[in-house]
């Protein structure tokens, strides 16, 4: 065959026959230390070097893929990989999969990353290390693109709600952002259902008292692939409006708990001498 071909062919490899040649396996551990789950939604792009930087975050590890919605080639590929998988024909919803694979993990450590962007195991060793040391919540110290004239709102609401939870040290930390970890002991005590809308949970983490930290810093604006269908489909500006509006119901949560001040006090006002 000619040369030229021969490279043809091989740069049209998919991701799936790149790992049967490489034979590149991962064996879950049966007695986890560390679950790493991972949402997955038409990712066979990233997916291989996404289990491949999680299965060298710990020796004792297992990874936990929650297909849903699936229509190419990432269910096999992550059973090829050696990856338990959790496979749903439709989609679940923006962050189902995460309250999914939490359940079914076994791990005294569960970190949590996207199947659509490759963070390296050196980035994701910081947030196990932080909850296997003490923490509850390890979160990813990225603010968001805070140095724009006008902040994205999903940023605002981040700074926003931490500041309410009385936690402007961590600024625009998150739940809704990757990668992050929990121990067990804080997924008991946030609930399994408050993870399917992140800023439900970190309102939860809060009141709850867990010990909470931004650890370690990963540009996940950086790393995350443009979705430029989806903004021109109009999608983009959907899911910017389910994570404001998780953010609401947060804040809703926080005044129905804390009065309606949210906790903060009234700065000595003598309202009766209003008229």
């Amino acid at each position: 065959m000619d040369k030229r071909i021969r490279l043809s062919h091989r740069k049209r490899r998919s991701p799936l026959q790149k790992v049967k040649r490489s034979r590149a396996f991962f064996q879950c551990d049966p007695k986890p230390v560390v679950s790493v789950i991972i949402p997955v939604m038409n990712e066979q792009r990233t997916l291989a070097g996404v289990i491949r930087e999680a299965a060298r975050v710990h020796p004792k590890t297992e990874i936990i893929v929650v297909a849903n919605g699936c229509t190419d080639g990432s269910v096999r590929l992550a059973r090829r990989l050696g990856a338990i998988v959790l496979e749903y024909k439709d989609p679940l919803g923006h962050d189902v999969p995460r309250a999914i694979g939490a359940r079914h993990a076994k791990g005294e450590v569960l970190l949590f990353v996207d199947g659509d962007m490759v963070v390296p195991a050196r980035d994701l060793r910081p947030f196990t290390a932080a909850v296997l040391s003490g923490i509850d919540v390890a979160l990813n110290d990225y603010d968001g693109p805070v140095q724009s004239q006008e902040a994205h709102p999903v940023v605002s609401a981040k700074h926003t709600l931490n500041s309410f939870l009385g936690r402007p040290d961590i600024k625009g930390a998150s739940l809704t952002a990757v990668p992050h970890a929990l121990s067990r002991h804080a997924v008991l005590k946030i609930g399994f259902e408050a993870l399917e809308k992140p800023p439900l949970a970190q309102v939860a983490a809060v009141l709850g008292g867990l010990e909470i930290q931004a650890v370690h810093s990963v540009n996940v604006g950086r790393l995350n692939r443009p979705r430029t269908r989806l903004r021109q489909q109009g999608k983009g500006d959907l899911l910017t409006a389910i994570v404001i509006g998780d953010h609401l119901e947060a804040a809703q949560l926080l005044l129905n708990r804390l009065g309606p001040r949210g906790g903060f006090s009234d700065l000595g006002r003598l309202r009766e001498r209003v008229r």
